[in-house]
């Protein structure tokens, strides 16, 4: 912090936008225009951001091969408990002049464990009685909150899976905490991700028994939420593998199969991360599209990865193409609201400047306002979405389409079908068409 004023970002102003912005004027948003109406709804509408605390505050520039290179103002050595609200105070600033208005967080991403739950609880609610003076002087909310059930030694084994009773017991009394802050601070929404909810080994491990163990503890928390009233929309975050080497929640058809089967899929929605869905072995946009069509898409943590390398690099989208997949379908959907576009992302070990921050999240989200405009011209034109309909043309046009399409055919009458009309024409599916016919919507 400057030791002439209560500001951590000295030196940066309020983000605007002007679209006749240099190439080189980074500090501006050239498309968000966050009150311009798209498609009937004003930008900000259509694209929730938040900024997600435990990346962009939490984040220290370390990586598996190296120690910290970044060196922030509000990271200072001292009292914990200080550094936690000066951290906090930081991020409101930079919330504020960014001019997003929503947040995410841990429970341990904003007040530090103690030795005891007690002390962790009563470190919680000092924190959170600040987030809350802040929230009301700023106006930011909060889209999400989380427990950290990953990093402390504790869950090295998993929690709601742990094999030790003691360690689900634990996993289930921080839930208790952390969903109860997150209703004090008005989330919109709870976010489980099962950072350590998978194997190793099978050869040790009664996969039936954990798969089990974790929809009984989600069936907690549903009644929990009811119990004290929250009214925000419960999400399950799908990742097919790291820490673990088999993640239970492996991607957006595994964790909808999950909560159909144990009879939890009216309580929850997904938050997908395209980086983890890539990381399964699809496309960018398919866990999107996936649990969209099946009314399940609840939140987007927007960011992408390298394909180049083999973990989870939660790198910030920038990739005109990726952003405009994700917003055709949110805008296919009408919106994500209460869930939004969360940045879980970190800038590079290798930039550290702090004007770095704002330009990763600009750079971000004028990518997706620009997808934005994009899709909405494919969305006005229609022509797009005609010639994906005329591919499916004959259930609507035959007899016997009409009949598959009802459900009410049977294997005799499409026997019948072939041997009176023998084989069926060769139609093409015109892919390079469509690839680019998009990619014009594009230009």
């Amino acid at each position: 912090m400057s030791a002439t004023s209560n500001e951590f970002f000295v030196g940066i102003k309020p983000i605007k936008y002007n679209p006749q912005a240099s190439v080189d004027d980074l500090l501006v948003f050239k498309q968000y225009n966050q009150d311009e109406i798209i498609l009937g709804k004003p930008m900000h509408e259509w694209l929730r951001f938040a900024v997600c605390y435990w990346h962009t505050f939490r984040g220290i520039g370390a990586d598996m091969f190296g120690a910290s290179t970044f060196d922030r103002p509000w990271d200072q050595s001292g009292n914990e408990m200080l550094i936690a609200k000066d951290r906090l105070r930081a991020a409101f600033e930079f919330f504020t002049k960014l001019g997003v208005k929503y947040f995410t967080f841990h429970d341990r991403d904003i007040a530090p464990e103690g030795e005891t739950i007690e002390q962790t609880e009563k470190n919680l609610d000092e924190v959170i009685q600040l987030a809350k003076e802040l929230q009301k002087q700023t106006g930011i909310k909060c889209l999400w909150g989380t427990a950290n059930l990953f990093a402390n030694p504790r869950y090295m084994n998993g929690a709601a899976t742990n094999p030790d009773a003691h360690v689900f017991a634990y996993a289930a009394a921080q839930v208790k905490k952390a969903m109860e802050v997150t209703h004090e601070l008005g989330g919109e929404n709870y976010v489980f991700w099962g950072g350590r909810e998978g194997y190793m080994s099978l050869l040790n491990t009664d996969v039936r028994k954990e798969l089990d163990h974790l929809a009984a503890f989600l069936r907690m928390a549903v009644e929990h939420k009811k119990k004290i009233g929250f009214k925000g929309q419960l999400l399950i975050e799908p990742k097919p593998k790291e820490p673990t080497k088999h993640q239970y929640d492996y991607d957006a058809q595994t964790v909808m199969g999950f909560l159909n089967y144990y009879g939890l899929n009216k309580d929850f929605k997904l938050n997908i991360e395209p980086n983890h869905t890539t990381m399964a072995g699809h496309a960018y946009e398919h866990d999107v599209e996936m649990c969209s069509r099946y009314g399940m898409l609840g939140s987007i943590d927007s960011n992408t990865g390298d394909s180049s390398l083999g973990w989870d690099t939660d790198q910030f989208p920038m990739n005109l193409r990726d952003c405009a997949f994700v917003m055709k379908t949110v805008i296919a959907q009408g919106g994500l609201a209460p869930g939004g576009l969360n940045f879980d992302c970190k800038v590079r070990r290798e930039s550290t400047n702090l004007q770095d921050m704002f330009i990763a999240h600009i750079g971000a989200m004028d990518c997706f306002a620009l997808a934005l405009r994009k899709m909405a011209r494919l969305f006005d034109d229609k022509k797009y979405g005609i010639l994906v309909q005329q591919r499916y043309a004959s259930y609507n046009e035959t007899d016997i389409g009409k009949k598959i399409e009802a459900g009410v055919a049977t294997f005799e009458e499409l026997h019948a079908f072939i041997k009176k009309n023998g084989e069926p024409a060769k139609t093409s599916g015109e892919q390079e068409k469509f690839e680019v016919i998009f990619n014009r919507y594009l230009d």
